[in-house]
């Protein structure tokens, strides 16, 4: 299959981009509205912009708008207020098709039409992401135009005979790389047309014509929540990333659409890395072309990759096992950043955000499973024990402030509260004490 590069996108052919129920949207169109946009943002002061879109579509447009006029898009990974407000610094502007209580200069998509050729798109375009740091302090991450392309054209090596006449289809959000690397540059690399809509329930799935051949962008939270008793449209190719798919998880979602699962192993800061076919328990992981892990001091390991803007690697948060073949294994995270429901989710920002709280002297978060199921669990430190009424009342509050700065499932289920939060003889948090006050159920 041919490959368009990113600053090729607008000059192919016309064909169809994307769809939203029975609206289809037109390459014609698309580059019609990129002009009126990229020419109201020529007009705007400021460098960085962000990115806040619910529609796929609308979110093309405008990251292609950004890039035309000169501008550098920022894609924050959330579209709340606060945060945003938080990121002041780093930002100019936030374009969006969904309003925003932020004092930043906004550009609301209003999907205008213009005429006349674009600027071209600078040589050192480039994208900023902001990502989960172990430190609790969100990353920012800068990605090239030349990244973003030769990605896609691993991934056309890996899949091109099965993306041929795919309709792409995607549970999870252009808003991070792994949405914006499979459901937008991929199929506009490819010439695909993609959803403009995320799905979000298996009936929304169901509810695809069985008339199309689909490429679904999924996840394993989204996988594993399958209803057995719908029946899923016509996947060629089934994609996995943001966390481990449970063998079970990839034996249901094989048999409820008919597809084997592929998964993808790789993070904002490197791109892809990995991939397997989820055809058996414990398969191994192959590297992508280009691709070469080192295992530093203690156990730590490095990936070098053409996908990066650097020679000197990058440093992975997972611990690996390589196989002599060069294949290898995931052995769990090295560091703060816990995966809950596929997203990356960093203790220590909740640990800052819980300090923040009146009368919170020290605060400490971990991952809890119970059924199958990771959630945040919390230990506070107040000066004094609390009755259970008055401590109910607290953990509605807390539950309340912490909502503006949190994902839903950064949100913690579990609490526990202490006078002191249990450490080692070396002042260092006792983890395994601090594990053992969620051991009864509450």
């Amino acid at each position: 299959m041919n490959l368009h590069s990113l600053r090729d996108w607008l000059s192919a052919p016309d064909r169809m981009v994307a769809w939203h129920g029975q609206q289809q949207h037109t390459l014609h169109t698309l580059r019609q509205q990129v002009r009126a946009l990229a020419d109201r943002l020529q007009n705007q002061p400021g460098q960085y912009w962000a990115l806040c879109f619910d529609n796929s579509y609308a979110f093309t447009a405008a990251l292609l708008a950004l890039w035309h006029a000169g501008k550098t898009p920022v894609i924050p990974g959330h579209c709340r207020a606060a945060q945003l407000e938080e990121m002041a610094d780093s930002l100019d502007g936030v374009i969006s098709d969904m309003p925003l209580a932020v004092a930043l200069p906004q550009l609301r998509w209003d999907g205008a039409l213009a005429s006349g050729a674009l600027p071209p798109i600078a040589a050192d375009a480039t994208l900023v992401l902001f990502t989960s740091g172990s430190t609790g302090t969100p990353r920012r991450v800068v990605k090239s135009l030349r990244a973003l392309d030769l990605e896609a054209r691993w991934l056309s090596s890996l899949w091109g005979a099965r993306l041929r006449d795919c309709h792409v289809i995607a549970s999870v959000s252009h808003q991070h790389l792994y949405g914006l690397s499979f459901r937008i540059v991929l199929p506009m690399a490819l010439g695909l047309p993609f959803a403009a809509q995320q799905i979000f329930y298996s009936e929304q799935l169901a509810d695809h014509s069985p008339d199309r051949r689909y490429a679904f962008i999924s996840s394993p939270a989204f996988l594993r929540r399958l209803d057995p008793a719908l029946a899923g449209p016509r996947c060629e190719l089934i994609v996995s990333a943001g966390g481990a798919l449970p063998w079970t998880a990839a034996q249901h979602a094989q048999q409820a659409l008919s597809c084997t699962v592929d998964e993808i192993y790789g993070s904002t800061e490197t791109g892809v890395i990995g991939w397997r076919s989820a055809r058996e328990e414990n398969a191994l992981w192959h590297c992508f072309p280009q691709i070469t892990l080192r295992e530093q001091d203690a156990g730590r390991w490095r990936v070098f990759s053409a996908l990066l803007e650097t020679d000197a690697g990058c440093a992975l948060d997972d611990r690996i096992v390589q196989q002599p073949s060069g294949q290898f294994q995931l052995a769990g995270r090295q560091d703060r950043v816990v995966k809950i429901e596929d997203k990356r989710v960093s203790l220590s920002e909740i640990e800052r955000r819980l300090l923040a709280l009146p009368g919170v002297e020290d605060a400490a978060a971990l991952a809890i499973q119970r059924h199958g199921r990771n959630a945040i669990g919390v230990v506070l430190a107040l000066p004094e024990m609390l009755d259970a009424a008055t401590l109910h009342q607290l953990k509605i509050e807390w539950k309340r402030a912490l909502q503006p700065w949190l994902e839903p499932v950064a949100i913690p289920r579990y609490w526990r509260v202490v006078t002191s939060i249990p450490v080692t003889a070396q002042s260092k948090r006792a983890w395994p004490q601090i594990e053992e006050l969620f051991d009864a159920a509450g």
